[in-house]
C-alpha cells in the first residue's frame, strides 16, 4: 500500500515537472459557438501546452479534425473573411424531408483543404462521434475519411441531411454524445480540457461577455446587413418547410400566414432550440460522469448556434475564457515539491 501510495505521488510529481503540457481535447457541439475551439487551441498553444489528442462532436469534430490535418490556420482565415452573403451562397436548400440544407458547399471547401486525409494518418489520435439514428447508438469514427467522419458528426436531425454510411444513416453526435470525454481516456495525457459550448453556466450574452470588443467592432451598416442576410434565410427555410407539409398544423393556416416566413423560421427554431436544449443537458450528465481535469465553458447564450457570423468574436471569447480558466487551475496547482507531500 505504501509502495503504491509512493509510486503516485512520484508519478504526480513528475507530472508536475513537466507542467501539465500535455493535453488531450475535448470539444463539444453547439453550432456557431464552436468558433470558440478555435480560440481554445489558439490560447493553449500560445501557453506552451501540447495537445497531443482530440475528440469532438459536431462544430468539436470539424475543428478539432481540421486541426489534426493541420489545416486550423486555412479554415480560420476563411470563416472570418466570409461577409453575410458568402454566408448566404453557402446555404444549399434542399426539398429532401430528411433535413433543409444539403450541407454540400461548406463540405466543398473543406474537401479541398483535407485532400482526402484519413483519420489513421493524423499526426495525433482523433475520434469523431456521430449518431446510428436508427440503432440509437453512438459511432466512434477514428479511421478511414477525415471528411466522412466530420460530415457525419454535423448532421443536425431536421436541419442539415444525415449521412448514409456502412447501411447505417448517421446524424450529429449530440444527439447522444455532444461532449465526447469518454475516447480521448486513452490518450495518456497529463491533462484532460472539455471545452463545453452550450453551458448552462451563465445567461449572458456575446456582447456582455465582451463589451470592449463591441465597442471596437461596432459597424451599423453590417448590422443592417446582417439583418437583411437573416430574412433571407428565414424565408428560404420556412418557404421549404412549409412545401414539403413537414408541420402539423399546416391545414389550419389561412394564406396569408403561410406567406409569412418569420412564422416558419420560428418553428424551425424551435427545433434548433430544442436541441440544444437536450445538447446542454447530456452535456452536464457526460461532465459528472467522467469528470475532466479542467472544463472551459462558453454560454448557450452567448449567441444562437446559425449565428456563424461571429466567428472572429467567438474565436476571441475562446481565447479568454481560456486564459482565464487556466489562470485559475495553475494558481491551484502545487507550487513546489513541498506541496507535492500533501497531495493524497
Amino acid at each position: 500500500m505504501q509502495e503504491s501510495h509512493q509510486q503516485e505521488q512520484q508519478e504526480v510529481k513528475e507530472t508536475m515537472q513537466r507542467g501539465h503540457k500535455r493535453v488531450s481535447l475535448v470539444l463539444g457541439s453547439g453550432g456557431a459557438r464552436g468558433y470558440a475551439h478555435i480560440g481554445v487551441i489558439e490560447e493553449l498553444e500560445a501557453r506552451g501546452y501540447e495537445i497531443v489528442g482530440i475528440s469532438g462532436c459536431s462544430m468539436g469534430a470539424l475543428v478539432g479534425g481540421l486541426y489534426a490535418a493541420g489545416k486550423l490556420q486555412e479554415y480560420k482565415d476563411w470563416v472570418t473573411q466570409l461577409d453575410y452573403f458568402d454566408l448566404l451562397r453557402l446555404v444549399d436548400v434542399t426539398w429532401s424531408p430528411m433535413g433543409a440544407i444539403k450541407g454540400e458547399k461548406i463540405m466543398q471547401v473543406i474537401s479541398q483543404m483535407l485532400a482526402g486525409c484519413r483519420i489513421e494518418d493524423l499526426s495525433i489520435p482523433y475520434t469523431s462521434v456521430a449518431t446510428d439514428i436508427t440503432k440509437q447508438k453512438e459511432v466512434w469514427f477514428q479511421q478511414g475519411s477525415l471528411e466522412e467522419a466530420i460530415r457525419a458528426s454535423i448532421a443536425v436531425p431536421g436541419v442539415i441531411t444525415p449521412v448514409q454510411h456502412l447501411g447505417r444513416t448517421l446524424v450529429d453526435g449530440g444527439l447522444l454524445n455532444p461532449l465526447p470525454i469518454t475516447p480521448v481516456v486513452a490518450y495518456h495525457a497529463d491533462l484532460i480540457i472539455a471545452v463545453n459550448v452550450t453551458a448552462q453556466n451563465s445567461r449572458a450574452t456575446l456582447q456582455e461577455l465582451m463589451p470592449d470588443w463591441n465597442q471596437k467592432h461596432k459597424d451599423s451598416e453590417e448590422s443592417t446587413a446582417m439583418g437583411e442576410w437573416m430574412q433571407r434565410v428565414k424565408g428560404r427555410a420556412g418557404q421549404l418547410l412549409g412545401r414539403l407539409n413537414f408541420w402539423e398544423d399546416e391545414g389550419q393556416e389561412t394564406s396569408d400566414e403561410r406567406r409569412k416566413s418569420d412564422t416558419r423560421w420560428g418553428k424551425l427554431d424551435v427545433i434548433l432550440q430544442s436541441f440544444e436544449i437536450t445538447q446542454s443537458a447530456l452535456s452536464q450528465y457526460k461532465v459528472a460522469g467522467y469528470p475532466p481535469d479542467l472544463l472551459i465553458e462558453v454560454p448557450r447564450t452567448a449567441c444562437g448556434g446559425y449565428e456563424f457570423h461571429k466567428a472572429a468574436q467567438l474565436i476571441e471569447l475562446g481565447k479568454r475564457l481560456t486564459r482565464e480558466e487556466l489562470g485559475n487551475w495553475e494558481t491551484r496547482m502545487p507550487a513546489n515539491e513541498g506541496d507535492l507531500d500533501d497531495i493524497g
